[in-house]
């Protein structure tokens, strides 16, 4: 009876003012808010600010203008997007690049991983583990340059291999076809290291009474490999799934500027290479509101997709952003 009393006395007490609290928790916790503000700053000007200036896609917009005196032209940008003949390209570089991504890219880091995982030298996993995601931290355009170094024609490694079992030098940089495999090695390269920390931390998080329960049926490392950890990990290889469906018709634009010359446009050019030609081109005036509603469109269907693939991930697991 009276656990009964101190109940009700505990549920009688009246919660304070969301203001209140407030106010107590930015005092307590006030040198975090202040960590905080620079990020913050940086989101609302970088991400939310430029949201509201995509309204040029539906003007035919003047720099000299501005906003506010540009015309109205409604949907007329995006009716050329229809009728541009060179788009259908466009679309197509940009869907083969980005399927490859998911295809080949995105399995890497889970695979090595994996057997990252299975190393018991720890002090050999962690500098293999630190080698691979040393490359995240170099810029794109040192890693271009790399592999410019490694594939030229006179003095590259690999050309000097192909030469030395017979073959002819090719010049890779200049070969429409060669476009996108080098930019698929290079992203494995510059990028796994970065999902294998994530898929290595999830790792760490599994029950090692899995394991030892494992061994006393007699399994072995394949089979604990299969039935327990990849298991255990799904949930942030569906996270890093969606996360990379969302990113579908999003390339690496640095890496494909400093990669792609006039030789090979055919294969290299995407949509954000594009739209930086029409935004930013110095011949004759920049179209900022045409560059607007390609880029808008692009973010629409990237959306679309990101919201069918959190669906999909709901429907056949336990796993959804939102």
């Amino acid at each position: 009876m009276s656990a009964k009393k101190n109940k009700t006395a505990v549920q009688a007490v009246p919660k304070k003012p969301l203001g209140e609290r407030i106010k107590k928790d930015i005092k307590k916790n006030y040198l975090l808010y202040i960590m905080l503000i620079p990020g913050l700053l940086v989101l609302v000007l970088f991400k939310f600010g430029p949201v509201g200036a995509m309204v040029i896609a539906f003007q035919k917009f003047s720099a000299f203008k501005g906003i506010s005196g540009s015309p109205w032209v409604g949907l007329d940008q995006f009716r050329r997007i229809v009728k541009d003949p060179y788009m259908l390209k466009l679309v197509k570089n940009t869907v083969i690049l980005a399927v490859l991504s998911v295809v080949v890219v995105f399995p890497v880091p889970i695979i090595f991983s994996l057997f990252l995982n299975e190393v018991r030298n720890r002090r050999i996993r962690s500098t293999v583990q630190s080698a691979s995601f040393l490359p995240y931290f170099i810029s794109s355009a040192v890693m271009v340059s790399i592999l410019y170094t490694l594939v030229s024609p006179s003095y590259g490694l690999v050309n000097k291999i192909i030469e030395f079992f017979g073959g002819k030098s090719i010049f890779f940089m200049a070969e429409p076809g060669w476009f996108r495999p080098l930019y698929i090695i290079l992203q494995i390269w510059q990028t796994f290291g970065y999902s294998t920390v994530i898929y290595i931390a999830a790792m760490m998080a599994i029950d090692t009474e899995q394991y030892e329960a494992a061994d006393m049926d007699g399994a072995n490392r394949w089979q604990k490999m299969w039935y327990i950890t990849l298991p255990s990990i799904s949930s942030s290889v569906i996270v890093m799934l969606i996360i990379s469906i969302g990113n579908i018709f999003s390339v690496d634009l640095d890496r494909i500027l400093l990669m792609y010359n006039s030789s090979v446009y055919e294969t290299a050019d995407v949509i954000q290479s594009y739209v930086y030609r029409i935004a930013f081109d110095s011949a004759g005036f920049p179209d900022y509101s045409y560059g607007t509603a390609v880029n808008m469109l692009k973010s629409v269907i990237a959306f679309i997709l990101v919201i069918i693939a959190n669906k999909l991930a709901a429907k056949y697991s336990e796993t959804r952003l939102f």
